[in-house]
């Protein structure tokens, strides 16, 4: 399976308090901060709720 790698690239302060808790659900805390997760719809879910806060690609 394939795997993404993401990557916080905007504040999370002005964000919405449920898009807040979705970026620490995915383990992001700074900016700057990069995970890698297993591409899975619930990921894909996430990212996309958050996608003006972080970056994805493919790895």
């Amino acid at each position: 399976m394939a795997k993404l790698k993401i990557t916080l690239v905007r504040s999370t302060n002005s964000s919405n308090q449920k898009h807040r808790r979705t970026v620490n659900a995915l383990g992001l805390r700074k900016i700057g901060d990069s995970v890698e997760h297993e591409d899975t719809p619930a990921i894909k879910g996430m990212v996309r709720q958050v996608s003006y806060l972080v970056s994805c690609e493919e790895v």
